[in-house]
C-alpha cells in the first residue's frame, strides 16, 4: 500500500504542472511519443509475445485477440496519437458566457479534471490510446492494467514517460501500477485525494468491483449488448453487410453487433442468406427463426441478455418496430442500438423511442468508436448519463470552472 500511495502521490504533484502546460507542449510529448512506439515497435512486439506465451492459452478468443499486437496495431497506436495531437485544444475553451445587469462578466471554462484512474483488461493499445487523451486534456494518466499485459504495458509506459521528459514534462504525468493483485486493483479504486476520476474499461466482474470498492467518481464503460433491427421497408442488401460487418469484423468488442431483430415480412426473405453468408456464427434463435434456419438452436432470455463477444448471434423475429424496441428496452445495455430502413418514419420513431448512448441508422454498430466519430481515439464508452455519455474524447475528460470578471462590484 505504502508504494501504491507514493506513486500515487508523484502523479497527482504532476497534475500542476501538466495543467498549466502549453498545448504547444502536450502536442509534442504526443507527437514524440508516436515516433516513439515506431521505433520501438520491436521492443513492444517483444513483451507482448511474453505476456501471449505466459497467459495466452488460458484466454478467450476474444480476449487473446485483445491482448495480441502486430506491427500493423502498433502504427495504428502511433497514428491514433498524432491525430489527437492535431485535434483542437479544449482547454481554455469557453462552454458559455454572459454579463450579468451590474456589469460582472460570467464565463464557464474547460479545465482539466486533474488524475484520472484508468483501470483495463487486456487491451495494451488502451495504455497510449488513453494516455494521449489524458495529457492532450491537461490530465495525468494513473494506469493499472490486468496481468496478462503487464510487460506489454509496461514498456509502452516506459517510452510514454520517456517522451514526457524529453518535452519537459514531469514524468510522473503518466504511471502505470506495478501491483496487478486483485487487492491491488481494490486499493487503487479507493485512492480518494488522489485520483479526480476512475474510469474502468472492462466486464462485469470489474464493474462489480468498482461499485463495491470505489471511493472516486467513476465513469462506467459499461457492456456492449448491441442490436440491429431490420424493419419491413428494410433494404436487404444493406441490412446483410450491416450485420455482416456488425458480427463479424470484429466479434470481440463492445460495438459489435449481438442481436439481429428481423420484422416478420422479411424473416422468410432474409434470414437464410444470413444463416448462409454468417455460415461460421453460431445462431440462437426464436422458435420463429428456428422454424426459418434449421441449424439455429434455441435462444434462452439469458442469450438476449448476453453481451456474446464471440462469433454467437441471438435472433429474434418480431411483429413491428414497438416490439423491437421494447425488446432492445429490455436486453440493451444502452450501448448502442441500430435499425436498417428506408422509412424516414420507421428511422425517426426509433431514434426517439430507443434510449442508447448512441442510435445508429443505416450505419454498423462498429462505428461506435471514437476514432470513427472524429474524436481521434477515446479512453472509453460510457453508458451513463451523467458527465459523459457514448465515446469519450477531449470535451469529456474535462470539467467547467467559472470565471467571474468585476469592476469592484459588492453584493448588497
Amino acid at each position: 500500500m505504502a508504494d501504491l500511495l507514493a506513486q500515487a502521490a508523484a502523479v497527482k504533484a504532476a497534475a500542476r504542472p501538466l495543467a498549466s502546460s502549453s498545448s504547444a507542449m502536450r502536442n509534442d510529448f504526443l507527437l514524440h511519443a508516436a515516433n516513439s512506439l515506431d521505433a520501438e515497435g520491436a521492443a513492444v512486439l517483444a513483451a507482448n509475445a511474453h505476456d501471449l506465451a505466459e497467459h495466452g492459452a488460458t484466454l478467450t478468443s476474444a480476449a487473446r485477440d485483445r491482448l495480441t499486437l502486430t506491427s500493423d496495431r502498433i502504427s495504428q497506436m502511433a497514428a491514433g496519437l498524432r491525430q489527437v495531437a492535431a485535434l483542437p485544444d479544449p482547454l481554455g475553451e469557453v462552454v458559455d458566457g454572459w454579463r450579468r445587469p451590474n456589469g460582472l462578466d460570467v464565463r464557464r471554462v474547460r479545465v482539466p479534471l486533474g488524475v484520472v484512474g484508468i483501470i483495463y483488461e487486456n487491451r495494451p493499445n488502451v495504455t497510449s490510446d488513453a494516455a494521449g487523451l489524458c495529457i492532450k486534456s491537461g490530465n495525468c494518466a494513473y494506469l493499472r492494467g490486468s496481468s496478462t499485459a503487464q510487460r506489454t504495458n509496461q514498456v509502452i509506459v516506459d517510452l510514454l514517460r520517456r517522451s514526457a521528459v524529453a518535452v519537459g514534462l514531469p514524468e510522473d504525468v503518466v504511471a502505470l501500477v506495478a501491483d496487478t493483485s486483485h487487492d491491488a486493483a481494490a486499493r487503487f479504486m479507493g485512492l480518494s485525494g488522489y485520483l479526480d476520476c476512475l474510469i474502468p474499461r472492462g466486464g462485469p466482474a470489474l464493474i462489480a468491483s468498482m461499485k463495491q470498492h470505489a471511493t472516486v467518481p467513476t465513469i462506467l464503460d459499461g457492456d456492449g449488448n448491441c442490436h440491429l433491427y431490420v424493419c419491413e421497408q428494410a433494404n436487404l442488401a444493406r441490412a446483410l453487410r450491416l450485420i455482416d460487418n456488425g458480427k463479424r469484423q470484429r466479434p470481440g468488442v463492445c460495438n459489435a453487433t449481438e442481436t439481429l431483430l428481423v420484422h416478420a415480412d422479411r424473416a422468410a426473405d432474409f434470414l437464410p442468406v444470413v444463416a448462409e453468408v454468417l455460415d461460421d456464427v453460431e445462431l440462437r434463435g426464436c422458435s420463429r427463426t428456428c422454424a426459418i434456419v434449421p441449424r439455429a438452436i434455441p435462444a434462452t432470455d439469458e442469450d438476449y441478455a448476453t453481451e456474446f463477444g464471440s462469433l454467437t448471434l441471438s435472433v429474434k423475429v418480431v411483429d413491428d418496430i414497438d416490439e423491437a424496441i421494447s425488446h432492445i428496452a429490455t436486453y440493451s445495455t444502452g450501448h448502442s442500438e441500430a435499425i436498417c430502413t428506408d422509412s424516414q418514419y420507421f428511422a425517426d420513431y426509433f431514434v426517439r423511442s430507443v434510449d442508447a448512448a448512441a442510435v445508429l441508422v443505416n450505419a454498423s454498430t462498429r462505428f461506435v468508436d471514437g476514432e470513427q466519430l472524429g474524436l481521434g481515439a477515446e479512453i472509453g464508452i460510457s453508458t451513463q448519463k451523467l458527465h459523459a455519455r457514448g465515446p469519450m474524447g477531449l470535451r469529456e475528460l474535462t470539467t467547467a470552472k467559472w470565471i467571474i470578471t468585476g469592476q469592484g462590484q459588492v453584493r448588497t
